[in-house]
C-alpha cells in the first residue's frame, strides 16, 4: 500500500508548523463538539438526540473522507475504523456515566 501525502511528509520529518497544527486541531475539536451539542438547546430530548445522531454521522463521514483524501486510506476501511472508534467512545461514555 502506498503512503499518502501526509504520511510521506511525516516520514520525511515534516509535520508542519506547530502553532498552525494546534489551531486547526483546536478549531476542529470545537466545531465538532458544538455541532453535536447544539441540538440539545431544543426542549424535546428525542428530537435533539435524533438531530445530534445525524450530525455525528455526518462528522464521521467527513473524517472518513479526509482520511481517504489525505492519507490514501480506502473509504470503506476509513469509515469502518472511524465508526468503530466512535462506537468505543460512545460505550466508554455510557460506562463512565453509569455509577
Amino acid at each position: 500500500m502506498r503512503n499518502g501525502k501526509a504520511q510521506k511528509l511525516v516520514a520525511a520529518g515534516y509535520r508542519g508548523k506547530r502553532l498552525l497544527r494546534g489551531v486547526v486541531c483546536g478549531l476542529m475539536t470545537t466545531a465538532g463538539g458544538i455541532g453535536h451539542r447544539l441540538p440539545y438547546l431544543i426542549p424535546d430530548v428525542r428530537t435533539a438526540t435524533a438531530i445530534a445522531v445525524v450530525i455525528v454521522a455526518i462528522e464521521l463521514l467527513v473524517i472518513s473522507w479526509i482520511r481517504k483524501r489525505f492519507m490514501d486510506t480506502p473509504f470503506l476501511r476509513a469509515a469502518f475504523q472511524v465508526t468503530v472508534g466512535g462506537v468505543l467512545v460512545f460505550l466508554v461514555g455510557i460506562w463512565i456515566g453509569n455509577p
